[in-house]
């Protein structure tokens, strides 16, 4: 049985895009025969012992906490520190594969351990790491580190047996970079329909409860991020409220911008147009996709939201709710406009409210774009035929490195 480690940032049991797609995909692999585990780094935060099995899959932990330092300093340490971790299992476990998944700490850390024992190196690439800094808010576009960081993905990419990204966009900018586009394979954010596909029926108590009865639901259910935009979906509301008087904003989750977004709403003059929820177990998430008649996706237009597709609008796809998006070109990979959904222009508060209202006025269409939405994730967008795009990327690699070692 062919054994692939996946060497991860972090998993399960945290809840994020990050882990539901690395759980989407080990599952998968599982379901083809194959015997695979993860490996987390220090940047996994819950709790638990150094060995777990949650759903079924089994992740082993890097011993210790994030050490105080500078940031460089402290970052050689974590790779470090997964690199011993990674080689302790790998000596134990003999995996045929490494597969490593961004940031590119990670894959730092699983290239020196794929060369140590000898075995094939993947590096997948969710989003590039500069980028993200910038998006979160924690780096700068054309600083040093940024540039550094850039340097040292790509030299990383260079390296790898393969290379694996989520969405064109980022496989095209690695050919810009000079990447051999026959080393690279996109295998896009996809959902599990077994386990998301089934959307539930309306709870009345939980839509009396957010004070939900007879009005147009706008709604988000993720991470509030600066490039998510949701201070201009928030600053569209006065505008859809004139517009359409039974109009409210549903906000389910949390993340760094949470008390910035708040205030922005308490001092909004459709303040009780607004309401948050704050972050909700998974298992209870489709209860509110469920209340929402339009989930909004209002992404900043920057680098990282024009090369990187996201999970949630394939996820409110999959449960038969209206997707109304940025044009920004992560999403445009995903959502054809007036047919799959509807874009319109980032970073415009007018041009939200005008989409929103649009949609609204239109409901004689939902059902078939409903219906049309939700077949583009079942036939292109579903982890269970997603999975098919690594099987031909591991057997050349395999094959390649028998025949080496046969040589």
């Amino acid at each position: 049985m062919t054994r692939i480690l996946h060497v991860l940032d972090h998993s399960l049991p945290l809840h994020s895009g990050y882990t539901f797609r690395t759980r989407a995909i080990l599952r998968a692999q599982m379901a083809q025969g194959w015997d695979v585990r993860g490996i987390t780094g220090r940047r996994h935060t819950a709790e638990g012992p150094l060995v777990e099995t949650i759903d079924g899959l089994t992740f082993h932990r890097t011993p210790g906490e994030i050490t105080p330092g500078s940031g460089i300093v402290r970052e050689w340490r974590e790779i470090a520190a997964l690199t011993e971790a990674t080689a302790a299992l790998a000596a134990e476990w003999r995996p045929d594969l490494i597969h490593a998944h961004s940031p590119v700490l990670n894959a730092l850390a699983a290239l020196r351990v794929a060369r140590r024992v000898g075995v094939p190196f993947v590096y997948e690439i969710r989003a590039f790491w500069e980028d993200a800094a910038v998006g979160n808010g924690t780096g700068t576009e054309n600083s040093t580190r940024y540039w550094l960081t850039k340097q040292i993905e790509s030299r990383v990419v260079r390296a790898a047996d393969a290379v694996v990204v989520i969405c064109q966009g980022l496989k095209d900018d690695l050919i810009s970079r000079g990447v051999d586009p026959a080393k690279i394979a996109v295998s896009p954010n996809g959902v599990d329909m077994e386990m998301f596909g089934t959307p539930v029926a309306a709870d009345p108590a939980l839509r009396s409860a957010l004070g939900l009865d007879g009005a147009d639901v706008v709604g988000f259910i993720g991470s509030f991020y600066d490039y998510e935009g949701l201070d201009d979906l928030i600053a569209a509301m006065p505008a859809l409220v004139q517009a359409r008087p039974k109009a409210k904003l549903l906000l389910v989750g949390g993340g760094p911008r949470e008390a910035a977004l708040r205030a922005q709403a308490a001092a909004s003059p459709v303040a009780d147009h607004i309401a948050f929820v704050g972050r909700v177990p998974h298992d209870e998430v489709e209860n509110y996709y469920s209340l929402i008649d339009v989930l909004a996706y209002p992404r900043k237009a920057m680098r990282l939201t024009e090369l990187v597709t996201p999970l949630k609008p394939l996820e409110a796809m999959a449960q038969g709710r209206l997707v109304a998006a940025s044009s920004v070109g992560g999403h445009r990979e995903l959502i054809e406009d007036g047919v799959t959904g509807t874009l319109f222009a980032p970073d415009d508060p007018a041009a939200i409210a005008r989409a929103l209202d649009g949609l609204f006025a239109d409901r004689a269409g939902w059902e078939t774009r409903r219906a049309v939405a939700r077949r583009f994730v079942e036939q292109e967008r579903n982890w269970a035929s997603n999975i098919m795009r690594y099987e031909p990327v591991y057997h050349r690699l395999l094959a390649d490195h028998r025949a080496a070692k046969a040589a």
